[in-house]
């Protein structure tokens, strides 16, 4: 083999190497549980999850771009409340929650059928409800959907002596999904509004309520009957709750950085000024 060859071949089972003693990248992962129990890399965000969920406000409101985490922010908050102390392992906030177990209810807007009609809507909602009542072994009676989140709310609370927990991501797609047919975006708005309508004469079944999107809900009026909502959208108390710092690409990122840099044959510092331009 001509050393040329050789040098090449040298440098591949080096950098093989030096990759294999990284953590996967959870690329299109969504679920905190999978990332933890798969040993993907994850990036402790529970530091500014303790900081939100302590804030003392009920009804909470972040929006964000697509892409920012904020699915993973939201199923996060949902094993914390769930007490699934074992995968927040090594993380900032085990030592620091109490691990009491509430009921969760999780509505991922992702997986409820927005692009159909709005019996359509209203049937996925009512089947999401109905598979969360199955988790916590609940018979549901009502018919309409309104009346089975309803229902839903006011039985978890009695069965487990515990207050709800109302986990809603991306609670806008029915309506950004539909921006080119406006009266099936009206149409699904109308039926959200009736939706969430229930929540407020419930507020005493309902201990938190965390709902992610990617317009202010201010602007869009779903939840009219909420006059308690707060908006934590520009609030820099909370500006990384999702999203990377630089501080976090140096922290999580710093064999990457390291890498990389030397294969370009620049500094880390130069490389780093790469980044944020």
């Amino acid at each position: 083999k001509s050393p040329k060859f050789c040098f090449f071949i040298k440098k591949a089972v080096i950098c093989i190497l030096k990759l294999s003693f990284m953590q996967k990248f959870p690329i299109g992962i969504q679920s905190f549980k999978e990332i933890r129990e798969e040993n993907y890399l994850y990036i402790d965000k529970t530091l500014q999850i303790e900081t939100l969920l302590n804030r003392g406000e009920k009804y909470v409101f972040l929006s964000r771009p697509r892409r920012f985490g904020k699915s993973l922010v939201v199923n996060t908050i949902n094993h914390l409340y769930k007490g699934d102390k074992h995968l927040f392992d090594g993380l900032y906030i085990q030592s620091r929650w109490d691990w009491v177990e509430y009921p969760v209810i999780l509505l991922d807007f992702n997986l409820i059928s927005s692009s159909g009609t709005v019996e359509e809507l209203k049937e996925s909602l009512k089947f999401r409800l109905t598979e969360t009542a199955k988790r916590y072994k609940i018979t549901l009676e009502r018919k309409t959907y309104t009346e089975i989140f309803e229902e839903l709310i006011i039985g978890l609370n009695k069965k487990t002596g515990k207050r709800v927990v109302l986990l809603v991501d991306e609670y806008d797609m029915p309506l950004v999904s539909n921006l080119t047919d406006m009266p099936k975006a009206e149409a699904n708005r109308a039926v959200l509004r009736e939706f969430y309508k229930v929540l407020k004469s419930l507020d005493h079944h309902i201990k938190f309520m965390f709902i992610t999107g990617v317009s202010r809900f201010s602007k869009i009026s779903i939840f009219s009957g909420l006059n308690n909502v707060t908006d934590i959208t520009l609030d820099p108390v909370h500006n990384d709750i999702v999203g990377l710092t630089i501080q976090d690409i140096e922290k999580y990122f710093d064999t990457h950085i390291e890498y990389w840099a030397a294969e370009f044959g620049w500094s880390r510092e130069a490389f780093l000024d790469e980044l944020r331009l």
